[in-house]
């Protein structure tokens, strides 16, 4: 390997960037509403970076081979996170970018001649992994983003809601039960819990997206009475529909605050997607080693397509399109009950009916 392609590149480097700039300028629609300084962001480390690399004249011992390693990964991943923070972009746009710069960079050097192999290996090479982390970084910095926006979003959210129901509820001391105005705010009231529900299904569905786990405090769970606490706040929005069917003493170890948001979603699932004015029954049972909960519903049966995508985040199936909700409810169910090293499943078939079956381990003696 001479050490021509190296001289030569530090030679054009600037040629090199404008050049790359007026083809990004072209050919990248993202690119149009960004200043020169800001699309050669990190252009100028990677080539001096390349440069380095085709030289012949620096000692490549194993450590400089590494130290170059990481400031070339570094480098990549600085464009990435630069172009994550730019709406305009998109993943293949900042690929196409890299495509550019390789065609530029070949243009430009071999021009007088054609470089030796090695050489073109060596900018492949160097290009290709800088594709990898810059788009690696790319995604990465937008989930960030897109975190950081949903937290912001739903704490924002959460403030006015809270006025709004704490309003509601002091309307309702005020009220006596069975006047008109109480069954409004009753109803007012039930939405504004079901609008609360969902921020908080969106805000814990996106830190699972991003890999993190929901915080979950275990306590011992008396789950005959947890249940029994949610049919009645339930049956003031719904109506005495709820049958329980349980033994005493049925406990597990358990996240009390998300184990109810799980009863909760199945029973209010089971109102608005079973047959009407039929009754919904949440039955309890043990063994020495765990407890389950069944939650069933008369109605249609779930088709088995439709049920293979009824735990996944965002999706519904055809009968519930025309429902209130983000589809993810169960996506959600089933990632707490898994949480507590537990199982949900469904069962559903013409004449009898839908029901959900979690199983979770039973409470130590």
């Amino acid at each position: 390997m001479s050490n021509q392609a190296s001289e030569r590149l530090k030679q054009n480097a600037q040629r090199i960037m404008q050049m790359w700039e007026e083809r990004a300028r072209d050919e990248v629609g993202a690119s149009m509403h960004q200043s020169s300084l800001v699309l050669q962001d990190s252009l100028p480390l990677y080539l001096g970076q390349l440069a380095d690399e085709l030289s012949n004249k620096i000692n490549r011992t194993s450590a400089r081979i590494a130290a170059d390693e990481v400031e070339s990964r570094r480098i990549g991943k600085l464009h990435g996170h630069e172009r994550a923070g730019y709406a305009d972009y998109s993943m293949n746009q900042l690929i196409f970018e890299y495509h550019i710069l390789r065609q530029v960079i070949f243009q430009v050097l071999e021009e007088e001649a054609p470089l030796e192999v090695q050489d073109r290996d060596i900018i492949i090479g160097s290009i290709e992994q800088a594709v990898n982390d810059a788009a690696t970084q790319f995604s990465r910095t937008l989930q960030d983003i897109q975190e950081l926006l949903m937290v912001t979003i739903t704490h924002d959210l959460r403030n006015p809601i809270n006025v709004i129901k704490m309003g509601i509820q002091l309307t309702l001391r005020r009220l006596e039960r069975g006047d008109t105005h109480a069954d409004v705010a009753t109803k007012m009231l039930s939405a504004v819990d079901r609008l609360d529900s969902m921020i908080q299904n969106l805000l814990d569905a996106s830190r699972l997206r991003t890999g993190q786990s929901l915080k979950l405090k275990f306590e011992e769970c008396d789950l005959e009475k947890l249940v029994q606490d949610v049919v009645e706040d339930l049956s003031f929005a719904y109506g005495k529909r709820f049958v329980v069917v349980s033994g005493s003493g049925i406990k597990s170890y358990c996240s009390h605050k998300e184990i109810r948001r799980v009863i909760e979603n199945l029973a209010i699932n089971a109102v608005k997607y079973g047959a009407p004015d039929t009754p919904i029954t949440l039955t309890l049972q043990q063994t020495s080693t765990q407890v389950s909960l069944t939650v069933h519903n008369e109605g249609d049966p779930i088709a088995l397509d439709a049920q293979s995508i009824l735990f996944q985040q965002f999706r519904r199936t055809i009968a519930a399109e025309d429902q209130t909700g983000w589809g993810l409810g169960l996506f959600l169910a089933k990632s707490i009950i898994e949480a507590h090293q537990g199982t949900i499943t469904i069962e559903s078939a013409e004449g009898k009916g839908t029901s959900f079956v979690i199983k979770l381990p039973k409470a130590p003696l």
